[in-house]
């Protein structure tokens, strides 16, 4: 055994047993809500898999003098002080592309479910209840203009399912240069965000949280959608103005929205999310699936084994 690491969120059992097979392992999914239990445990790492609700800010990686690699299940960083990792030789490695096709499924299940916006009323059904009529002006997907706030990996999966559907796919992301084969080869249209706000029937978001996109989706940006247009929030909560959304709803400005992440995670009594008509709200499960888990677990134990190697 030439290395330690710990993890602290949940990880497939198998990927675990495979780095067991050569490192010493210390696997507690727990560990995540004992942060004491977290710093002692890291005093003779050498590499730690998270996923996104472990922290790793200075004080954290403060507990761990000799780690060299952190291993995130996911892609996004922004629990993550990368720039600390830097300064300290700590190599960051996410699982680049492992949970995308899981994310780009959940965007379009989301989709249909707020367009058709019949999917709620089992309970008024099985009591005798028969909403037909008022059910019965539900939208189709076909057709429809789906706006990408985003076009990297998960957003370029989710618009090949879009247009599998008969959807028109119109993305933004200031990243990527105009010239990118990647926008031709898409068969995707480019716009900038004022314009893709006016156009689309169903906005997805797709960015990292960071200064630029913090509150990105606000009050007066809610307010240049269609009435009749839904938004589908997979990437990081602190995107979108929950307030303001949570107002839009409930006046009617917007037809409907799916949020799997939130700025608080995960919501606290009094949210201004609850109550809300015509919102859907799940836990951050968006790009976890059965399989995903196990592409993302098998990911990172390969990627932090080498890692490690490497480090000798």
């Amino acid at each position: 055994m030439n290395a330690r690491i710990v993890i602290s969120e949940f990880m497939d059992e198998q990927a675990v047993d495979a780095l067991r097979g050569e490192f010493d392992v210390l696997y507690r999914p727990a560990l995540v809500d004992d942060l004491p239990a977290l710093r002692s445990a890291l005093a003779q790492a050498q590499a730690l898999i998270v996923r996104n609700r472990t922290r790793v800010d200075p004080s954290l990686l403060a507990a761990a003098p000799g780690l060299r690699v952190v291993g995130r299940l996911g892609v996004g960083l922004d629990n993550i002080d990368v720039q600390a990792c830097r300064e300290r030789d700590i190599r960051v490695i996410p699982a680049l592309g492992a949970n995308a096709q899981a994310v780009a499924e959940y965007v379009i299940a989301a989709a249909m479910m707020l367009l058709r916006g019949a999917y709620a009323s089992s309970a008024e059904v099985s009591a005798g209840g028969w909403p037909r009529a008022a059910l019965s002006d539900g939208l189709e997907i076909g057709g429809k203009v789906l706006g990408l706030v985003g076009f990297g990996d998960i957003g370029r999966r989710t618009a090949r399912l879009a247009q599998a559907v008969g959807m028109r796919v119109l993305a933004h992301d200031p990243a990527l240069p105009a010239d990118s084969p990647a926008w031709a080869g898409a068969g995707v249209g480019r716009r900038d965000l004022e314009a893709l706000l006016g156009e689309c029937d169903v906005l997805s978001l797709h960015v990292p949280l960071n200064a630029a996109t913090r509150g990105l989706i606000d009050a007066a940006r809610l307010g240049r959608m269609r009435p009749h247009a839904v938004l589908i929030n997979t990437a990081r909560g602190g995107v979108v103005d929950e307030a303001a959304l949570a107002q839009a709803l409930r006046e009617g400005r917007l037809a409907g929205a799916a949020l799997d992440v939130f700025e608080h995670e995960p919501l606290g009594a009094g949210s201004a999310l609850a109550g809300v008509p015509r919102l859907l709200l799940t836990p951050h499960i968006a790009g976890v699936t059965r399989e995903s888990n196990v592409r993302v677990s098998s990911m990172i134990a390969e990627q932090v084994g080498a890692a490690l190697r490497e480090a000798g």
